[in-house]
């Protein structure tokens, strides 16, 4: 199913029955990817006046409540909601959802107890692109990323400058496999996040982070389509599965 597309005075051809999902699927599991102390989801039947919510236990439909956290259970896609005063959805900000993106691969410097992405490496990796989003592969990519529990431990982030970086380069939309831009404990200052969406001076509402994904090792680096789909939540993240296409 090939389609081509005009997409910012470029034309691209690419394959629509080959999509690439790189986000992580939320399960009812103590394996399901947790950061930020959560425990883990929570899939229940309703139970109640006579009504079972499970087939296998004599109900005649499944009817689940799910207890989950967007920022800790695995990928999400956040707006400027997540740092605000003022009460920005994602629902509200993200109103178009595919975009030309480029995957890198950057195994974070060692400094001190962090792990850190450093404008330096980001500049070999990203300098003049068309592309208006970033998707960051951090070495070593084992599949262990698909169900690490991340809380206390530290995981890579992107120094603020870095970011700063990659606002003036035009990015509007950054992913990534750790569960945030900044460092775990940071005493909330969360500089990477105000510098992306320059708040309050001079908020960007349209741009959007993108973290807990997991992007396959079979996956080049190199540009790709990539498309947004997100549930239509009222709040400042959404859990997301973020697809690519090649360009072929």
């Amino acid at each position: 199913m090939i389609a081509t597309i005009e997409f910012q005075q470029r034309t691209f051809r690419i394959d629509l029955s080959q999509p690439i999902d790189i986000s992580i699927p939320l399960r009812a599991s103590a394996d399901n990817v947790t950061a930020w102390y959560v425990n883990p989801p929570e899939f229940k039947p309703v139970m109640e006046h006579g009504f079972v919510g499970d087939v296998n236990l004599g109900g005649s439909v499944n009817f689940r409540n799910i207890f989950f956290n967007p920022h800790g259970h695995g990928t999400h896609t956040e707006c400027v909601g997540h740092i605000s005063k003022e009460n920005y959805t994602i629902n509200q900000c993200l109103k178009t959802f595919t975009f030309l993106a480029k995957v890198i691969s950057i195994s974070p410097e060692a400094q001190g107890d962090d792990r850190i992405i450093t404008m330096e490496q980001v500049k070999k990796a990203w300098n003049q692109e068309d592309a208006t989003a970033i998707i960051i592969r951090t070495l070593p990519n084992g599949t262990d990323k698909l169900s690490r529990q991340y809380s206390n431990t530290n995981p890579a982030y992107i120094h603020h400058e870095a970011m700063q970086y990659l606002v003036d380069q035009g990015v509007e939309h950054v992913l990534i496999d750790t569960p945030s831009v900044d460092r775990e404990e940071d005493g909330g200052a969360l500089l990477s996040h105000h510098i992306f969406w320059n708040y309050p001076e001079n908020t960007q509402a349209h741009r959007t982070i993108t973290e807990m994904i997991y992007v396959p090792d079979q996956v080049a680096d190199g540009e790709y389509l990539l498309q947004f789909q997100i549930a239509s939540f009222e709040n400042d993240a959404s859990p997301s599965k973020p697809v690519l296409y090649a360009i072929l």
